[in-house]
């Protein structure tokens, strides 16, 4: 039925509710599969011929085709929550051939009859602020071509859940097709063939593995045969092989498939349709004569390679490499006849060694190519040298010989006459800008070395310019439409991470202006300005230049001319992204933040779920189906249509997805975690230095030597080191502690377990000979198939019941898999995880990664996969992985948890707080266990990581071998760390209410502060080095080195904000430089603000009862918030209470009221004492607890801080409390 928003439109709707009854009434029957009891879909659908629209809320719409008519309502293993909905307002108009249904928030048109959902034929449209937003949620891309007889670099080809990888050398082209590690992954492309014949499809692959794989070859759809490729040796090793394809003339789709009998695993480099027996094309690597070539593109040879890990590079990355005898680059070049011609090179050498390289021209003689030093691996210089070429075509090869010492990269290179030099890139013309539109940078104009790139995140359309660091760099933009001649407004969207900077804006007839660039907080982080351009009417060309030198230090996205005073238009880019894990990642090398995969969030305000890919499940009984084959085609996608409304979207995420899970209370205080390998007594000596050293803990990790036989796959606990395992979680549980194991899945041959694993799994684990944990051979499991999942969980059942209390599923590079269609491979085996520990801690939860599988692009380049990220925040703790502990590495941390969460809605992302690897500092640790000593971190940066942590969802301190205990660093950095962990713990009430807030309403606990502010640019700007703890409380974490740091920090608007550590309060609207000390860090709360944490340090959280609660409050606004407690493990939200805080002021007074709890639950606490400590207060006269003036003795004021603090004795929770001051 549909529901009307005013009486006006009811008779429309009621024919056209006719209409789609008549049209359902055709809907052939769902399949069993599909079948859902009672269709939801009924209350809010609306059909038209083969599609189904699902008005779901007034920002969310299911649309649905079918190209059979048979719609699906049962739940998908994404879509869990379709009927939870209430019930929405909604109209419906045709007109003009087109479908229109209008909710409050967006308009969605569907041109009737069109078939399958396109771009040209489905259309939503919004506001985002006062922005009007068009959006075109379906882009249905062709599938690429590949000419017959030509080589087509795979990595430019359709790939279905299949990466592009750069980590393996000796390939062509900008990477390789990486992976076909899950059923369904493909690549694909089109050709067409002249004439029906048997033509030879020549796959360059390489399978590092001691096997053969194999795949599935099909043409149009038909029947798929069985291919194997043979192991190549290694993974930089490359084979040709030739496969027999049978084309009729025309135009045909090849696809390359893992079926679920193949094994795939394996990476495909380049392809070629040729007739039978004829040669595999070369690369086409052409330079143009006098011209500037970049490396990349030409011939890449030995274990040359594109990367991209350095700054300052033109075109796409650099040539890196040249580390073994033979890696070449080697490219063809026409001279105009026969003599002496230089070559020149741009190149990066830092080492302080030179790293020459040989010229060769076949045919000719060899020559030097001296390349010293060039001051840093950032740093480009020119080389030059002399070759003989002859008239015509010449091939020349840069190469690494014997007595070469090579290692370095390049650039890009020129040959020509003697002077020539190296050219400026070449200029491209760019596409018309409309007036008044969102213009994509990088299809505007670009001379003097602006290119494209995408070597960052949160840009919009196909990448960004980059490349303005040089002198005569430049943008022009070709504006047409302008209504006539008068001053316009030129927005500009930026980021600027190396600093302020600036552009001169050059308009028609060469009036120029400086615009100002201020920084922004990471490269990730975007800003939009507006400049004042005068403009003729018509069409006209406005420049933006970098005549300085240095150029602008800026790249940017977009670029629109508008009338003045219009708002600042919002470009369809992605609001942060997600990413499996963040190994191996170090961000003082990388240039910026890790690539990141879009999630739901986008600044101009809508989105496309599409779900068409996942299985559909029943949430009882935990079981997948495949959805049924629709003739005709099929697609199921959710159209989000939030506009500004951010948290809004989350919300319908949540709803339509699942909650993000809200944990056991005690996952949310201090963990310790160590790869290092320790006994039973060593954990027990370490507890009671926490102890005595007054540290609180509430998990401890015990990471993977505590196996018996293999440290790494084994499946016992090793009885030398753990005497009595029984013994030893007794004694954890006894200290209030929870524990978890590591393990891996993989299992080796000579397991004692291993007999009854492949029972169980009726022979079917895989066979491996690559064994991470040095086992000649072991065996994988396939988590999709329920023999092999249930041989893998029955690993456990004899340490579980031990007493461990979770699990930690380490799946970084064991080659196990989950081979199961239509669910993403962390989600599923995450689920089982959750379901297995259940009955140990109430909330099951997988301790794991998450959002992909290990076969989405491996350890070091995880993928998105098809089926999306969005069921992992129902049962997953994610953890990121191994990363470098730099002070890079901090920086890109703090954007990271609040960008994963806020495009997922998953909120308790967990970092390793110090980082994983921190050995290059060379700085010996503390301990030494087992014969190997640890290292430790800088004590500055130590500090700050664990500060960060403190203000983080979860507080998880690990490491490598490292150091990351307060009492391992006298001095400063150890009584800040020592401090700062137990503030964490004192925030677990805090927090905890936070996490049961995600869980309710789809607003992580960390978040940018764009959700709150989504119409203020430096809401985004800032995104990479702030965020918000919860709604009232600003975190600017510190991440640049000394004993004291300032911070530039941004305070949001419509409110003042005040410091948690000096009581300072900065207005909103305002940035300004903090200044701290190891001691504190810059913490603001919010004006009326209220933080509840626990008075005074506790061992742990578990053994101590909520009696004592503190209050601080902000000033500068009236405001309400709550307490969430329960016992910290029921999934019965019933069993809850929540008490309510009240903050009120006027001139010179404050009152804050505590009211009596709401709610009930067994081993609730029926008495608390409560502490108020008012910010940034005046002296007061007087005090009051309950309307009447207490003692001097029950309060105190902080002179330096302007805090009172005013104490009251212990009282009924079932009581109020009103503490006032004036």
């Amino acid at each position: 039925m549909l529901y009307p928003r005013n009486p006006r439109h009811r008779r429309r709707v009621t024919l056209l509710a006719t209409a789609a009854a008549a049209s359902a009434a055709l809907v052939a029957l769902p399949s069993a599969a599909d079948a859902a009891p009672v269709p939801a879909a009924a209350k809010s659908a609306v059909v038209s011929g083969q599609a189904r629209f699902e008005v779901l809320s007034p920002t969310l719409v299911r649309t649905e085709y079918a190209g059979d008519s048979r719609f699906v309502d049962a739940a998908t293993f994404n879509a869990i929550g379709r009927d939870a909905f209430a019930k929405t307002s909604f109209t419906t108009t045709q007109r003009d051939g087109w479908l229109q249904i209008d909710t409050a928030a967006m308009s969605l048109r569907y041109r009737v009859g069109s078939g399958s959902f396109s771009s040209d034929n489905l259309v939503v449209r919004l506001k985002a602020g006062a922005q009007d937003v068009e959006g075109r949620p379906w882009v249905v891309s062709d599938v690429a071509p590949c000419a017959a007889g030509a080589l087509c670099e795979a990595e430019d080809l359709t790939l279905n859940g299949v990466g592009v990888a750069t980590d393996h050398g000796g390939f062509t082209g900008s990477g390789f097709a990486a992976g076909f590690e899950g059923t369904g992954n493909s690549l694909s492309f089109t050709v067409d063939a002249a004439a029906a014949a048997t033509y030879s499809l020549d796959l360059r692959y390489a399978d590092g593995l001691a096997e053969a794989r194999t795949l599935s070859l099909s043409v149009d759809g038909g029947a798929a045969r069985q291919v194997t490729l043979p192991s190549t040796g290694s993974w930089d090793t490359w084979s040709v092989l030739p496969l027999d394809l049978a084309l009729t003339a025309g135009h045909h789709t090849v696809a390359l498939t893992r079926g679920a009998a193949d094994t795939g695993q394996l990476n495909i480099d380049s392809l070629a349709v040729l007739p039978q027996g004829a040669t595999y094309p070369e690369p086409q690597a052409v330079c143009a004569w006098a011209s500037l070539c970049e490396a990349e593109a030409l011939g890449l040879h030995g274990r040359m390679h594109l990367a991209t890990d350095h700054g300052g590079y033109t075109g796409k990355g650099f040539a890196a490499g040249f580390e073994g005898v033979g890696d070449d680059i080697t490219f063809t070049v026409t001279a105009p006849s026969a003599g002496d011609y230089e070559l020149t090179a741009r190149y990066a050498n830092g080492f302080g060694t030179p790293g020459d390289v040989s010229l060769a021209v076949d045919g000719g003689a060899t020559t030097r190519l001296a390349l010293p030093p060039s001051g840093s691996w950032d740093t480009w210089a020119l080389a030059t040298a002399s070759l003989h070429l002859s008239a015509g075509a010449n091939r020349v090869h840069v190469v690494r010989q014997a007595s070469d010492p090579g290692n370095v990269n390049i650039d890009s290179l020129a040959v020509g006459p003697v002077g020539t030099g190296l050219p400026a890139p070449r200029a491209t013309n760019g596409v018309d800008c409309s007036f008044g539109a969102t213009c994509e940078a990088e299809s505007v104009g670009l001379a003097g070395g602006a290119r494209v790139a995408k070597d960052h995140n949160g840009w919009s359309g196909k990448g960004f310019v980059s490349g303005l660091d040089a002198r005569g760099a430049a943008t022009t933009v070709h504006v047409v439409g302008v209504p006539r001649a008068g001053t316009y407004a030129l927005q500009l969207r930026y980021a600027a991470n190396a600093g302020a900077t600036s552009a001169s804006v050059v308009a028609p007839g060469g009036t120029s202006s400086t615009l100002a660039l201020p920084a922004t907080s990471s490269w990730d982080s975007w800003r939009t300005v507006s400049t004042p351009v005068t403009l003729p009417a018509g069409a006209s060309d406005v420049a933006l230049a970098c005549p300085a030198d240095g150029g602008c230090l800026a790249n940017i996205d977009t670029v629109a001319v508008v009338a003045q005073g219009s708002p600042l238009l919002a470009p369809h880019a992605p609001l942060g992204g997600y990413r499996r894990g963040l190994d191996g990642f170090n961000g003082d090398s990388t240039h910026g933040n890790p690539t990141l995969s879009p999630g739901i969030l986008y600044q101009d305000g809508w989105s496309l779920l599409d779900d068409t890919t996942s299985a559909v499940y029943d949430t009882a009984s935990r079981k997948v189906t495949q959805r049924s084959a629709h003739a005709g085609g099929y697609q199921d996608g959710y159209v989000f249509g939030y506009g500004q409304q951010y948290t809004k979207a989350l919300g319908d995420l949540a709803t339509l997805t699942g909650p993000s899970k809200l944990l056991p209370r005690w996952t949310y205080g201090v963990w310790f975690s160590e790869y290092l390998d320790r006994t039973a007594a060593d954990y027990q000596s370490l507890v009671q230095k926490f102890r005595s050293e007054s540290v609180p803990l509430d998990v401890l990790v015990v990471d993977t030597d505590f196996k018996a036989l293999n440290d790494w796959d084994g499946w016992e606990i090793d009885r030398s080191k753990f005497p009595d395992p029984e013994a030893f979680f007794a004694w954890a549980k006894s200290q209030g502690l929870k524990t978890t194991l590591n393990v891996h899945p993989e299992i080796a041959e000579t397991d004692p377990q291993f007999p009854a694993a492949m029972a169980t799994a009726k022979g079917k684990l895989a066979r491996q000979t690559s064994c991470n944990g040095g086992a000649p051979v072991c065996y994988t499991f396939d988590f999709g198939d329920p023999d092999q999942l249930k041989a893998f969980f029955g690993l456990h059942d004899q340490m579980n019941s031990q007493g461990t209390d979770f699990w930690w599923l380490d799946w970084c590079c064991d080659p196990s898999e989950s081979n199961l269609a239509g669910v993403t491979g962390d989600a599923w085996i995450n689920q089982q995880y959750a379901d297995y520990t259940a009955p140990h801690v109430g909330r099951g939860f997988a301790f794991s990664r998450a959002f992909g599988s290990l076969q989405a692009g491996g350890y070091g380049n995880p993928q998105p996969v098809p089926t999306g990220p969005w069921a992992d925040k129902r049962t997953t703790l994610p953890f990121t992985g191994d990363t470098t502990s730099t002070w890079g590495t901090l920086a890109a941390e703090v954007g990271f948890t609040s960008g994963e969460s806020a495009s997922t809605g998953l909120s308790p992302v967990s970092h390793d707080i110090g980082g994983h690897n921190g050995g290059q500092y060379g700085i010996p640790g503390s301990d030494v266990v087992d014969g190997s000593r640890t290292d430790k971190l800088p004590d500055d940066l130590y500090a700050r990581w664990v500060q960060f942590g403190t203000f983080q969802p979860i507080d998880r301190l690990h490491s490598n071998h490292g150091d990351r205990l307060p009492w391992q660093y006298p001095g400063a950095a150890g009584a800040s760390a020592n401090e700062f962990l137990n503030l964490r713990e004192a925030l677990v009430p805090y927090t905890y209410t936070l996490a049961q807030q995600a869980e309710a309403t789809g607003v992580p606990v960390v978040r940018p502060t764009y959700l709150d502010h989504p119409g203020e640019q430096e809401a985004y700007a800032t995104a990479g080095s702030e965020y918000l703890y919860g709604p009232d409380v600003l975190v600017a974490p510190v991440t640049t080195p000394g004993t004291t740091a300032t911070t530039r920090v941004w305070f949001p608007s419509g409110s003042s904000w005040t410091d948690w550590f000096t009581g300072k309060t900065y207005a909103g609207g305002t940035s300004a430089d903090v200044t701290t000390g190891l001691d504190t860090m810059p913490v603001f709360v919010k004006a009326g603000g209220i933080v509840a944490t626990r008075t005074g340090s506790v061992t742990n959280d578990l053994q101590n009862p909520l009696t004592a609660v503190t209050l601080t409050v902000a000033p500068g606004a009236k405001a309400t918030t709550t307490l969430f407690e329960d016992d910290g493990t029921t999934n019965d939200r019933k069993q809850s209470s929540t008490t309510e805080f009240r903050y009120s002021e006027s001139a010179h007074h404050g009152t804050l009221q505590v009211r009596p709890v709401d709610g009930s639950f067994p081993g609730q606490v029926t008495s608390r004492a409560w502490t108020v400590r008012f910010l940034d207060a005046d002296k007061p006269a007087s005090v009051t607890v309950d309307g009447v003036a207490v003692p001097a003795s029950a309060w105190t004021w902080d002179a330096q801080t302007r805090a009172l603090t005013v104490t009251t004795a212990a009282r009924p929770t079932s009581s109020r409390l009103d503490v006032s001051y004036r």
